[in-house]
């Protein structure tokens, strides 16, 4: 669906009642251009759009159908950009995404918006109120949705933090616990983020190329300043993701411990059993010469013998913190 459209002229939204075909026309005469929005339009709703722009069959099929990755390609007339919108659900810790699928050319700007959130009627409104920004064309447009996009990554890395800070705090609180399945969850959520944002990269430093001719060399600045967000987003999912690693590496590690103490702990009450056994066991053999078999104070040296052994390991085990 059609969520919005107009003419902008000299950084000015025109206030006007033609159609977007007649829109489309006056800005190729005036030297204007078209901002047009939509919003997961279907098949037959993009093909009467894309009739009006002459866009290629291919970024049609893209547009319409989603799931690419970030890019930029290049057609006669006509530049083709994706770039992935990241959500984080902070109740059930989860990273969703979306897309946003550009086509820019000299007299237009056709933004296809898929995935839930990410609405774009505030960037317009923000870049309406910089009209000497706005005139430099279609490219300040994508420079402002795409630096949109990428504080959105900043945000969601600062969610992510928080939440690998919460399982460094479970891994290293001396509790009998193990938190693996949790760390486990969290890190593929990192890794579907470092997928969304990860590819932007390319696209990016080709408009911020100084080599690059569609864009005007006074945006060029912006769209790097731009470009650098992103390179720190991206090594901050990358630390995110190094960090999760090292805790489930010290969980698997925590967890090893804990049982060879308790291998340990149980191996120390088994000897404490065993020589009391072994001493009673050989005098329930029932040999007729045995040592002090027939001594009254035989039985009660035997019973103070193995105390006095049992009291001794007792006190090793201990002193070793086996017990």
């Amino acid at each position: 669906m059609i969520v919005d459209f107009a003419l902008y002229e000299n950084g000015h939204r025109v206030v006007s009642n033609l159609a977007l075909p007649q829109l489309i026309a006056k800005a190729r005469q005036g030297g204007g251009f078209v901002w047009l929005g939509l919003a997961e339009p279907t098949h037959g709703e993009f093909d009467q759009i894309s009739d009006e722009f002459d866009f290629h069959p291919l970024a049609v099929e893209d547009a319409v159908s989603a799931k690419q990755r970030a890019k930029i390609e290049e057609y006669a007339g006509m530049t083709f950009f994706v770039l992935r919108t990241v959500f984080y659900d902070e109740a059930s810790s989860e990273v969703t995404t979306g897309e946003i699928i550009c086509f820019i050319g000299d007299h237009f700007i056709v933004i296809v918006r898929h995935g839930e959130g990410s609405p774009l009627a505030k960037v317009r409104h923000d870049i309406e109120m910089r009209p000497e920004f706005l005139a430099n064309g279609p490219y300040a447009v994508l420079h402002a949705v795409v630096d949109r996009v990428i504080d959105g990554y900043a945000e969601i890395a600062t969610e992510l933090e928080d939440d690998v800070v919460n399982i460094e705090t479970k891994v290293f609180s001396g509790k009998r616990l193990t938190v693996s399945q949790e760390i486990y969850f969290l890190k593929r959520e990192v890794i579907e983020y470092r997928h969304a944002i990860e590819p932007l990269l390319m696209p990016l430093q080709k408009l911020a190329a100084e080599t690059s001719d569609a864009i005007a060399d006074n945006l060029k600045p912006f769209f790097r300043d731009t470009l650098d967000h992103l390179i720190r987003a991206c090594e901050y999912a990358s630390g995110l993701d190094s960090l999760l690693g090292a805790a489930l590496q010290a969980d698997l590690a925590h967890a090893q411990v804990q049982q060879n103490e308790d291998m340990r702990r149980i191996t120390a009450w088994v000897a404490l059993g065993v020589a009391p056994t072994m001493v009673a066991g050989i005098y329930g053999m029932n040999f007729d010469h045995m040592p002090e078999l027939r001594w009254q104070y035989g039985y009660p040296m035997v019973l103070g013998g193995l105390l006095l052994l049992t009291a001794f390991l007792v006190r090793k085990f201990i002193k070793s913190d086996w017990l």
